[in-house]
């Protein structure tokens, strides 16, 4: 018998957040370290982007997928420390924007409610997050 895909949420370990984005779509998967040293998934997520969210900049979009999964996951996440992975490295300085895009800075107030760290991962890391958020949502034919 196989383990199964999915484990069940340990509320005493910390959890990890891994997101990605794509010209199509955003995506996300929370895993925790298990008594084997790997890490397990306990939620996968993915969303299409709309037509207008498809037109954002690069930034704009893996802050999206940050702030998407962190509201899917705020049940198992909000009051906990954890780490948040994502391979688009200019997001670290997300926590101290201060430009003038709106939409950033309003993400960036929603995501101080929660206590984690920001982390690069290299995009040949990241592959469940990359399949959630390329692989997910077929090529617009219209």
């Amino acid at each position: 018998m196989s383990d199964p895909v999915l484990r069940a949420p340990d509320f005493d370990k910390p959890f990890l957040v891994t997101t990605d984005a794509s010209e199509r779509g955003v995506g996300a998967v929370l895993t925790q370290e298990g008594p084997d040293q790997e890490f397990h998934p306990v939620v996968f997520l993915g969303k299409k982007l709309s037509e207008r969210e498809s037109n954002w900049s690069v930034n704009e979009k893996e802050c999206y997928a940050i702030v998407y999964a962190l509201e899917k996951l705020r049940p198992y996440v909000w009051g906990r420390r954890f780490h948040l992975q994502t391979k688009h490295a200019a997001l670290q300085w997300l926590h101290t924007t201060t430009g003038n895009n709106k939409t950033l800075i309003r993400w960036s107030l929603a995501l101080q409610d929660f206590d984690f760290d920001i982390q690069h991962i290299s995009g040949t890391s990241n592959k469940v997050a990359d399949a959630l958020s390329h692989e997910s949502f077929p090529e617009s034919t219209g």
